[in-house]
């Protein structure tokens, strides 16, 4: 686990600091729509407290780092709440960080809380996209 939060936060650096971004290849317009897909479905799953369906959106790395539906769902109730009950949401850049999709989504939480939330993006083996991990950065002077 800790692993995996220095690997977030070296990506939450990597876009923040000038040149973080690397050129790579960009991403189709269709893997754009499905990587939407993926975090929409994996939102509206959270506002069911559908644990299994959410936990389903993620990739398997972190499905392993969690265990189960149940303590994946507790983790995001305590430690994401503007991912797990958004008040609104609003999809921004998709960018690319150290050969990763990394998807902007700014989210306004239910206390109206604005933060950014940078989704790691993972392509499996049939072509499907997963979550990777989710970080969030404050957001104050980007309120809607």
């Amino acid at each position: 686990m800790a692993r995996s939060l220095l690997t977030l936060a070296g990506l939450l650096v990597a876009l923040v600091l000038p040149g973080g971004v690397s050129a790579g290849e960009p991403v189709s317009a269709r893997d754009r729509a499905a990587i939407r897909g993926v975090i929409e479905a994996q939102l509206a799953a959270f506002q069911a407290d559908d644990g299994e369906t959410a936990f389903g959106f993620a990739s398997p790395s972190i499905q392993r780092q969690f265990g189960d539906p149940a303590n994946f769902l507790a983790m995001v109730r305590t430690g994401y709440r503007p991912v797990h009950r958004p008040r609104e949401v609003q999809f921004r850049d998709l960018v690319e960080v150290e050969g990763e999709p990394v998807q902007l989504v700014l989210l306004v939480g239910p206390d109206f809380e604005v933060v950014t939330a940078y989704y790691v993006m993972q392509r499996q083996a049939d072509g499907s996209w997963r979550i990777n991990g989710c970080v969030l950065q404050a957001a104050p002077d980007q309120a809607t």
